[in-house]
């Protein structure tokens, strides 16, 4: 880290030279991070339901204490070398303010979808379309298509995914406006896609921790005038503070800073496949805390997504 740190910092002739050592990671240490990632952001559901039910907070005003708290922790971490990050946004502006502002674009609209159409198609759609977006975006730059254990592991993961998520429950049973929580989940999945190839842009010429930084700063400066006009009190109570507190530190310092050193040695599809194991987690954590039942369509899907995740992971080099 320390090495990368002075990357911002280095003149336009020496660019090329930093570019090299970036997938010095290794790609399956890469992938673990970004499954670590995953994992962790699978935490996100039980966290945010439980804040729901014990405040007034809207899905933006949670989205906004999650990056903010994020950002608060990641500028203290950072507060003794501003001057790479400085010198980073200088550097990549277009690139660091465009994850920042798509990680909390594609939030809020994810929070927009679930609360509009339901937690099964916002799950769907937003986390199902990424992937393929990635992969299409990828293959038009290579100008050739994907090879075949790629594409069986996509197909696989979207599979899984759809079955877990369906099988949690009646994806319409809670969707008051489900044509406009349809249009917030694709919309949030070109977000998160879209963020993802910048990420990976940016996570191979600039320090993580100045982007992981620099993006969670600029994610809470987006969601603030909205979050702010619903309103963002919050009861002095220990657990939802603590729970505020997890998704800040847990769910996007810790979580994000994983996934964008992942980033500098794997591709964003491989990344946004693997980020599939983020929904299993989260059926595993009912299923542990709220005692919800493993139904057969559950255990099938979340083979699929395990199988996914280890063709990923057992063949980084495709």
């Amino acid at each position: 880290m320390t090495r990368s740190s002075s990357l911002p910092s280095s003149t336009s002739t020496s660019t090329p030279r930093r570019l090299r050592p970036a997938p010095s990671v290794g790609a399956r240490r890469g992938l673990l991070y970004v499954t670590g990632a995953a994992v962790l952001w699978g935490t996100t559901g039980v966290a945010v339901q439980l804040v729901r039910e014990s405040t007034t907070l809207t899905p933006t005003g949670i989205g906004f204490y999650r990056l903010a708290i994020g950002a608060l922790v990641l500028v203290a971490l950072v507060a003794h070398r501003l001057g790479p990050v400085l010198a980073a946004l200088r550097s990549q502006p277009v690139a660091l303010v465009g994850v920042g502002v798509g990680l909390g674009g594609y939030q809020a609209l994810y929070f927009l979808a679930v609360a509009a159409g339901g937690v099964g198609v916002a799950t769907v759609v937003s986390l199902g379309i990424a992937p393929v977006l990635i992969f299409g975006w990828e293959s038009l730059r290579a100008r050739r298509l994907p090879g075949r254990t790629m594409l069986g592991a996509l197909v696989t993961g979207v599979a899984g995914l759809v079955l877990i998520t369906v099988s949690v429950g009646d994806p319409g049973a809670t969707a008051p406006r489900p044509l406009l929580g349809l249009l917030a989940a694709f919309g949030s999945g070109v977000g998160y896609a879209a963020s993802t190839v910048l990420s990976r842009h940016a996570a191979r010429r600039v320090a993580t921790m100045t982007l992981t930084t620099v993006s969670a700063v600029v994610g809470a400066l987006t969601l603030a005038p909205v979050a702010l006009a619903e309103g963002i009190g919050v009861p002095a109570r220990l657990a939802p503070i603590g729970l505020l507190v997890h998704l800040g530190v847990v769910t996007t310092a810790v979580a994000y800073a994983l996934f964008y050193a992942g980033l500098r040695a794997v591709t964003g599809s491989a990344a946004a496949l693997v980020t599939l194991a983020e929904p299993l987690t989260a059926v595993l954590l009912a299923v542990w805390l709220v005692g919800e039942s493993l139904s057969v369509p559950m255990v099938v899907g979340g083979v699929l997504l395990l199988g996914a995740v280890s063709v990923v992971q057992l063949a980084p080099g495709k």
